[in-house]
């Protein structure tokens, strides 16, 4: 019950929760360009020195997840939708019995 009221004042109140949204993911951002905030020295690699690699590197292998598991559901987990309504051997049961 607590729950149902709290997303409906947030409801009422969008514009600010998208506001805030976008001001705590640009400060993110600025933080993670700040050298003396987040330390780059040690990275592994030559790209992890660029502001934001695991950052964007997280969202295209979300967006990757989410392709690649439709294809598969299309290519052949998924039925139609009157696939159980049929009846397995025909209308006179097995062998034509």
């Amino acid at each position: 019950m607590i729950l149902i009221k709290f997303i409906e004042f947030l409801h009422q109140r969008i514009k600010i929760v998208i506001g805030l949204s976008y001001a705590t993911l640009v400060l993110l951002i600025v933080m993670d360009a700040l050298p003396f905030i987040v330390d780059k020295q040690h990275a592994h690699t030559q790209i992890e020195h660029i502001p934001g690699f695991w950052a964007a590197f997280g969202a295209l292998a979300c967006v990757m997840i989410i392709f690649i598991s439709k294809w598969i559901g299309h290519a052949g987990i998924m039925q139609r939708e009157d696939y159980y309504s049929q009846e397995p051997f025909g209308p006179s049961g097995p062998r034509g019995l």
